[in-house]
């Protein structure tokens, strides 16, 4: 490949990085903890303190809602809970937007699902930066800008990849150890990376997508053709004849069965849609998670009056469309493997995080005068912008986390407390890198992340300490976990802030990290 050329990839690979990097940062490290959604729900509401209206019937909750929102008979859905400690929710659509309420929330619904759960925030973060609608959006251009930064980056170590790619030269060259481990980790989770670009870019910019073509190519007819394609229940119209609606469980039983009988190994409902409620012909579609396929998510459609089956869109039986579909989020989110691939996204997520972290360490570092005290102002604004966005993101993640704690004890509102706390902390981060010298601010401010992370855990742990003798649960080990996860990593932010300090002594003088020798 000609000089001129790799010169050409690397700077649209060094560019697309920097772009991007700073929003992939916040979704890899999020990302990486949405892996476990629902042990972090869990350790919100472990087994011994529920969550207000988790031990109510859902076909109480279907009563509920009919009777104070009766319009809804004729489509809404049931969000079935993770566990026992979590209550199920109502989902409908009404003239102005989307509702949810659980049993007790009917008279005054949300326009938010799940409000106050810690783990839809740290999902939120991944999915949007927090942002609705329009980070969404951001997060696909951005994905689509990772995608070319995994293309060029490959392109560029191609020649060298054989020889290079398990050199670790650990020296004096600082830079050199940063662009080897900054290389193995990228090219080692390269199929990993093309596939969370691809799906990202999918995922976020889907809807986009679709209206764009809708008016190009369709003549506005693409959204009801879509709508067919992918529906997984017969379309019937109500027969007006009223009829008594099997239970809830009846209909969770029938659908698991016949969706074993496909031949996947598991069947966990989470979703229930109901369409013309307490007709004779009403339909009831239960969405399921089967582990050790790329098709995980399933549906089963039911008669609700009698529980035959209608359709079935599960394992094998799914549609090119429903295989398409559900394999994008399985892919995404390793929600195809159990355990085990769980904890090798989890891991992923932290490299990929790693890897935008290291990009901006390479660019400064390039970037460096090395025999001058003053170096470049731009240098100095990226390892600013890097300490406080990338740091700070760990730091107000972890706030969310002590929030959550806190208002739990305390009777406080879960979702206010989670914002002020994650945005407020990364706020101040950000503020934080920009007025104390930039050695200091990264290790006080990594310092700060292993102290608080580890001080929730802790807490968490002791507050807890009668549960651990009792019979445990499922979602006991869950939490246990998440306390246990939070001291490792709070020892790994801990290792970091000693190496940074003893860079900032006893590294290059004329580095940016390095702290002014003493007069």
């Amino acid at each position: 490949m000609k000089s001129a050329t790799i010169r050409t990839f690397q700077t649209v690979h060094t560019w697309t990085g920097l772009i991007a990097g700073f929003a992939l940062f916040v979704a890899f490290y999020a990302g990486a903890l949405t892996v476990f959604h629902d042990d972090i729900a869990a350790w919100q509401n472990p087994p011994w303190r529920s969550a207000q209206d988790a031990h109510v019937p859902i076909s109480s909750l279907i009563d509920h809602l009919i009777a104070q929102h009766p319009e809804t008979r004729d489509d809404f859905g049931i969000v079935l809970p993770s566990d026992d400690a979590h209550a199920a929710y109502a989902y409908w659509q009404d003239k102005d937007n989307a509702r949810f309420a659980t049993a007790s929330e009917m008279t005054a619904p949300s326009d938010v699902a799940g409000r106050g759960d810690l783990a839809d925030f740290v999902y939120a973060l991944h999915d949007s930066l927090g942002l609705p609608v329009v980070g969404l959006y951001v997060m696909g251009i951005v994905s689509v800008l990772y995608g070319l930064a995994l293309v060029s980056g490959l392109l560029i170590h191609l020649p060298q990849l054989a020889k290079d790619l398990f050199a670790m030269r650990v020296g004096h060259n600082m830079k050199r150890l940063w662009q080897d481990a900054h290389n193995a980790i990228g090219v080692l989770s390269l199929p990993f990376h093309f596939i969370f670009a691809a799906t990202g870019s999918i995922l976020c910019l889907f809807t986009l997508t679709l209206a764009a073509l809708n008016v190009i190519a369709f003549d506005g007819k693409l959204f009801g053709s879509f709508a067919q394609a992918i529906a997984t229940a017969p379309t019937v119209a109500a027969s007006g004849t009223p009829a008594v609606m099997l239970t809830p469980e009846q209909l969770i039983e029938r659908a698991s069965a016949a969706a074993l009988a496909t031949g996947v190994t598991s069947f966990e409902p989470d979703y229930l849609h109901y369409t013309h409620y307490g007709d004779r012909n009403a339909v009831v579609e239960v969405r399921g998670l089967s582990q050790h396929t790329l098709g995980t998510y399933g549906t089963v459609a039911l008669s609700g009056d009698d529980g035959r089956v209608l359709a079935t869109h599960v394992g094998a039986k799914l549609s090119i469309n429903g295989i398409s579909n559900s394999s994008l989020y399985a892919l995404h989110f390793g929600s195809y493997g159990g355990r085990t691939v769980r904890w090798l996204y989890f891991a992923l997520g932290l490299a990929g995080a790693f890897l935008f972290y290291s990009g901006n360490l390479l660019w400064i570092e390039s970037r460096r005068k090395r025999r001058h005290v003053d170096q470049p102002h731009s240098t100095r604004i990226m390892a600013r912008a890097t300490i406080g966005v990338c740091v700070g993101t760990c730091l107000g993640i972890s706030g969310a986390f002590a929030a959550t704690l806190a208002a739990t004890h305390l009777g406080l509102d879960a979702a206010i407390s989670q914002q002020f706390a994650c945005y407020g902390l990364f706020l101040a981060a950000c503020a934080y890198a920009c007025v104390r010298p930039i050695p200091r601010a990264a290790v006080e401010l990594l310092t700060a992340t292993a102290v608080l992370m580890i001080a929730v855990a802790i807490t968490d742990l002791f507050g807890n300490a009668a549960a651990w003798s009792r019979a445990w649960a499922p979602g006991t080990t869950s939490a246990l976990g998440v306390d246990l996860t939070g001291i490792a990593l709070g020892i790994v932010f801990a290792c970091l802030a000693r190496a940074a300090l003893r860079r900032a002594r006893h590294g290059d003088a004329h580095s940016v990290w390095a702290l002014p020798a003493p007069h």
